[in-house]
């Protein structure tokens, strides 16, 4: 089952709990993959969800299911539409990054990420893949099943972000001393307020001058995406015989937290900050007007340097 509320030592694989939700959003980059004019270009997503198995992601990647039969209301689309925003963006972090010359990369509960196999890394680059063990040991046997070889060093630190991480990547090479572009894709609103700031202070301390962090932050904690998240639960309910659509609402953790770009410019980074609308913008997309668009207009993109 994909529900549950939160406790301080779960544990999930990818058709549970905070698992399902990167299922969820693979099928979404597969989805988004295919359209006309994509922002995006994910061949692993789709297979990657079909070796999961949740029986309505997988009709979804394999066009069985379409979003307007799932929800009418446009809902489930919006969905879709933020989350090949979301991953142009990031992909286009790492590019920049590599443009000026970083060439060891850090993706924190990476996943079904398949940036270490489709993006087009410089020769010598590092990319370290940071998520529990089932997760990545699930991931690394379904890509090697299917042929696909990373096209950078890929090195997977298979570790939970409540335990010593810092030290796991220490003992897969990582390199304190050199510049590194650091990814916190979709993560803040799963962890507790206390732990974001003790995951930004690790960061920091493993960061030489220059490097590079991008990430994204939900002003009210995910209490709106919740919401609306189980709004789109319940009208996928129908087509959900085995009860594996996660209830984000559930997996959310609430509680007052300090915005990130004050905290990280407290501790010596330098801070640009984008409304979710404005990124939209900037990749020729509109951003829409109603409810489901309404919870997510004040999320922003965020992207520092250390100095």
């Amino acid at each position: 089952m994909a529900s549950g509320a939160r406790t301080d030592n779960d544990q999930w694989d990818l058709a549970s709990s905070v698992g399902a939700t990167a299922t969820m959003v693979a099928a979404a980059r597969a989805v988004a993959s295919r359209e006309p004019d994509p922002l995006i270009d994910d061949p692993f997503a789709a297979p990657l969800v079909r070796a999961v198995g949740i029986d309505f992601f997988t009709k979804l990647v394999d066009g069985e299911l379409t979003l307007t039969e799932t929800d009418e209301s446009g809902a489930a689309q919006v969905m879709t539409d933020v989350m090949a925003v979301r991953t142009r963006f990031f992909d286009d972090f790492f590019a920049d990054s590599a443009a000026a010359g970083i060439r060891q990369a850090v993706i924190l509960a990476s996943g079904l990420d398949s940036r270490a196999y489709r993006l087009d890394w410089p020769s010598g680059t590092v990319v370290f893949e940071i998520d529990q063990p089932q997760v990545l040991e699930f991931k690394d046997a379904t890509l090697a099943a299917i042929g696909a070889r990373p096209s950078a060093d890929r090195r997977a630190v298979a570790v939970d972000l409540r335990d010593d991480w810092p030290a796991a990547l220490r003992e897969h090479g990582f390199d304190s001393s050199a510049p590194t572009a650091w990814t916190a894709e979709g993560l803040l609103v799963y962890l507790p307020p206390e732990a974001q700031d003790r995951l930004f202070d690790a960061i920091t301390d493993l960061s030489a001058p220059g490097s590079r962090l991008a990430t994204e932050y939900h002003p009210d904690a995910g209490a709106s995406l919740g919401k609306r998240s189980r709004a789109i639960r319940e009208l996928w309910k129908k087509h959900d015989k085995d009860g594996s659509i996660p209830d984000l609402g559930e997996l959310f953790y609430p509680g007052e937290r300090t915005p990130p770009a004050d905290y990280l410019t407290g501790l010596g980074w330098t801070v640009s900050t984008r409304p979710r609308p404005e990124v939209f913008a900037a990749y020729g997309r509109t951003f829409g007007s109603g409810e489901a668009f309404e919870t997510l207009k004040n999320s922003l993109a965020l992207t520092a340097v250390k100095s």
